[in-house]
């Protein structure tokens, strides 16, 4: 189940969209009303927006929530069924606050249990698949904010709490199954492959009801690729084991299935197969054996970071603490050149860079004392607070204030 949510201004749009009564909507007669919270009977949408704008009356005055859960889950419920799972939401929702590395709260409770709100079930127009959408004052009913930090994992959190406790599969759950299966068959079209080619892998890939795109440089050099089935597209970082289908990998991957090596020999006329001598593939240098994990694909914690690094833009996925931790130490308030700072820790942090040696002026060692990558027994947050260190030792924090010593 996938749960969305963002604070808006222009709540009366919104409103008017989830009641029905906004001619973008195309099918109104697909919109069920489900309930209502601390409004009085039948108002249209004006009177919903009015109420709200009564309670709180400037900026973004309404959160938008969509809650998506899998057709399947929840083929014959009934109106009451989805007043429930509604209910339910909230009560997940306001039940979470976030805390920072020293356990001291930075983003309390919600009360939207207490807040004017109107929600409706839509179903799509040519699929029928259902969701549910609502409008939720921002401030609730004792003039209370709703904040809306980290508003988004709140939202996603919340659904996937939901989804558990009914043991519905949840949305990484379903997204995880499904690589599984398209990097099963794109094995199979390597293996039915006679002879390697890219054009002929992309050419199989799209023949089997896939799409595939390519990246490529300004000198047409392929650096990586995309797989899509319907509307949900995978990087092929995310796929496969050991990232085994990316661009650079994937030649490698094709002789592993079909053992260049191997030599046939015939014995007592049964044909035996005998592997040759391989050279063991290097592996870089590690400080320790602990699996790396991958930061190129989502999991649940994790938010989304776009970085440029070496003329490349990269999607990563960093812990939610870590990007805390970051955020906490780089204030973009306070700090001019926080989004530098903040480069340059993640690319850190995910091992694309290593932090230079520079020999310091006491002589003898130098200034980067801190042996880099994962140090054995170190968690995410220790590495991440030495990524921050070492950022802020390289470019320094340059204020925003006007003021200068």
């Amino acid at each position: 189940m996938i749960g969305k949510a963002k604070s808006i201004s222009h709540g009366i749009n919104d409103i008017r969209y989830i009641t029905g009564e906004s001619r973008n909507k195309k099918h109104p007669e697909r919109i069920y009303h489900i309930k209502d919270n601390l409004l009085p009977c039948r108002l249209d949408a004006q009177g919903v927006w009015d109420m709200m704008k009564a309670h709180a009356p400037t900026g973004k005055n309404v959160i938008r929530i969509e809650i998506s859960p899998a057709k399947e889950h929840t083929e014959h419920f009934t109106l009451k069924d989805w007043e429930k799972l509604w209910d339910d939401f909230v009560r997940e929702y306001d039940s979470m606050e976030f805390r920072n590395r020293q356990g001291e709260i930075y983003s309390h409770r919600t009360n939207l249990a207490g807040s004017i709100s109107t929600v409706w079930l839509h179903l799509e127009s040519k699929s029928g698949i259902p969701h549910l959408h609502a409008a939720v004052c921002r401030k609730d009913n004792e003039g209370r904010t709703n904040n809306d930090h980290n508003i988004h994992l709140r939202a996603q959190y919340a659904a996937e709490r939901v989804a558990r406790k009914r043991g519905w599969t949840t949305a990484m759950e379903i997204r995880r199954t499904n690589a599984d299966e398209v990097a099963g068959e794109l094995i199979d079209i390597l293996r039915s492959m006679p002879s390697w080619s890219w054009d002929d892998y992309v050419a199989r890939v799209r023949a089997k009801g896939y799409t595939l795109e390519e990246r490529r440089d300004k000198k047409d050099v392929l650096r990586g690729y995309t797989v899509g089935i319907g509307d949900v597209i995978y990087k092929a970082s995310e796929l496969g084991k050991g990232r085994n289908l990316m661009a650079s990998k994937i030649e490698a991957t094709w002789n592993r299935l079909h053992n260049q090596s191997v030599t046939e020999l015939k014995q007592n006329g049964n044909q035996v197969k005998t592997l040759a001598a391989t050279t063991p593939e290097a592996k870089p240098e590690t400080i320790c054996d602990k699996p790396v994990i991958d930061y190129f694909a989502w999991r649940e914690g994790t938010s989304r970071y776009e970085l440029a690094h070496d003329g490349k833009d990269y999607r990563l996925y960093i812990p939610d603490n870590v990007m805390q931790l970051f955020d906490d130490e780089f204030d973009y308030r306070e700090t001019a050149n926080h989004k530098e700072l903040a480069d340059y820790a993640v690319a850190l942090f995910v091992g694309m860079m290593s932090v230079p040696a520079v020999p310091s002026g006491g002589g003898g060692g130098t200034s980067n004392d801190l042996p880099w990558g994962r140090k054995e027994d170190e968690d995410e947050m220790e590495r991440a607070r030495r990524c921050a260190r070492a950022a802020i030792k390289k470019f320094g924090k340059k204020s925003k204030s006007s003021i200068r010593r």
